[in-house]
């Protein structure tokens, strides 16, 4: 990597990539987060948005398991919806630099409300198979693969510079209050009725809609007279793209690898708690912990962002769990394994912002769609392969051993972040849009 990526552009290159002039129109400088109204509206309508989604999975498998009886099934329907933004996830993305983003979420929340209300009439009239369930989940997933990226690649049109690592951390702290909260919801209202998660998922887009509607995202500008290349073309030109800057394949691979074994570990300590005769309640308050954790974490992440160099922070938390984790082996009490969880959980968060802010302050605006397919796919294949990679751990070993396991590789991959000469000249986040990736060289 030369010097001259590392500090700022050399001597003679192009300018940054993404001084375009929707964002020379933005401001530089603004209020404080909370008085950003667009933002504020944005956020709001998604952590609604987020609730009324996982109240609809937390009510899929119940619903199947009332109407056939079948486990199979049910995974069927809920594994339909990952499955689905897997598939569409790299198309979507450079559907999403193609198309104006205010319109593709706009349709998204649009389309799942409808799709939504169709489940409710079919639940009235007591028409609902498993087949329309399916179809539901597919509608659900290829939406999340559009919307996601939508969102990631305007949030620098939205906020100034200076507000992206805040932003960051708060759409994580918004993700995982939405979860815990529908999670929450979603036996509730079930027992309600049937339809009633699901009605409240129709509420929930339709005031994401309205929400929607009145952010006032600038626009971007024209592309520089050139058509739209082949579909698969563009999906490419953002593989390369991602491929060829070391910081961003070095940090996709942190954050995928993070996914992966952190996956397979929190199935291997709920089994390993389940076999040691933990109540299930006990259980059920270690997984609120961790969501809490992940919460803090995310609003404790601005200030560790602001307060520590990203290499320090990055291989501070990788170290941090490679530590934290094998205590597992040692905690017999579901409460106490809560508090660990929640400690676990904290740490993330922190380096998460300082990587998604670079990410997206470096990447061109007409490139961030496919960064965000890009890193929705890879980070949905390692949340996929996590548990079942932790489930053959279970299988194939004692669950302590299998702890430890899990462990190691959190720890192997911990010496490889620390000893990486890119994360060592990882600059900071506000140098990242002075950057030419040009500049940028393969270590």
């Amino acid at each position: 990597m030369s010097g001259a990526a590392a500090g700022g552009p050399a001597a003679g290159s192009a300018p940054a990539p993404d001084r375009s002039a929707g964002d020379r129109d933005r401001p530089s400088v603004a209020p404080r987060l909370g008085r950003n109204r667009d933002y504020r509206l944005l956020w709001t309508g998604q952590v609604v948005s987020e609730a009324g989604f996982s109240t609809t999975m937390i009510a899929f498998p119940l619903l199947v398991l009332a109407l056939t009886g079948s486990a199979a099934q049910s995974g069927l329907v809920v594994g339909a919806v990952a499955i689905a933004q897997l598939v569409a996830g790299l198309p979507a993305g450079a559907l999403v630099d193609r198309w104006p983003r205010k319109l593709v979420m706009l349709g998204c929340e649009a389309v799942q409300a409808v799709a939504a209300v169709g489940l409710v009439l079919a639940l009235w009239w007591g028409t609902a198979g498993v087949g329309l369930l399916v179809v539901v989940a597919v509608v659900m997933g290829v939406c999340r693969a559009l919307f996601e990226p939508a969102e990631e690649a305007s949030l620098p049109r939205l906020v100034a510079d200076a507000q992206v690592p805040a932003a960051v951390a708060m759409n994580a702290a918004r993700t995982s209050a939405g979860q815990l909260s529908g999670t929450a919801l979603g036996g509730f209202l079930f027992a309600l009725g049937r339809l009633v998660p699901f009605a409240f998922d129709v509420l929930a887009h339709v005031f994401a809609f309205v929400s929607l509607v009145f952010v006032r995202l600038p626009g971007r500008p024209a592309p520089a007279g050139r058509a739209p290349a082949h579909l698969g073309r563009e999906i490419l030109e953002g593989l390369r793209w991602v491929w060829q800057q070391p910081r961003l394949r070095v940090t996709v691979f942190c954050v995928v690898s993070l996914n992966l074994f952190f996956s397979a570990y929190y199935l291997v300590i709920i089994v390993l708690a389940n076999e040691r005769g933990v109540p299930s309640g006990e259980i059920g308050v270690m997984a609120a912990m961790l969501g809490a954790g992940g919460i803090l974490g995310s609003l404790a992440a601005p200030y560790l962002h602001r307060k520590l160099s990203p290499y320090l922070l990055i291989a501070g938390v990788f170290w941090a769990l490679t530590l934290l984790t094998p205590l597992a082996v040692f905690v017999h009490s579901g409460y106490l394994m809560g508090v660990l969880f929640a400690v676990i959980a904290f740490l993330p968060p922190a380096a998460n912002t300082t990587i998604s802010t670079y990410q997206l302050l470096f990447t061109p605006d007409h490139l961030r769609g496919r960064l965000g397919g890009v890193l929705g796919v890879t980070g949905g294949l390692a949340a996929a392969l996590g548990p079942a990679l932790g489930g053959w751990l279970v299988d194939a070993l004692p669950g302590p051993a299998a702890v430890l396991t899990c462990a190691a590789a959190i720890a192997l991959v911990t010496l490889l972040t620390t000893c990486s000469g890119t994360l060592r000249g990882f600059p900071a986040a506000t140098q990242a849009r002075e950057l030419d990736p040009a500049t940028e060289r393969n270590p």
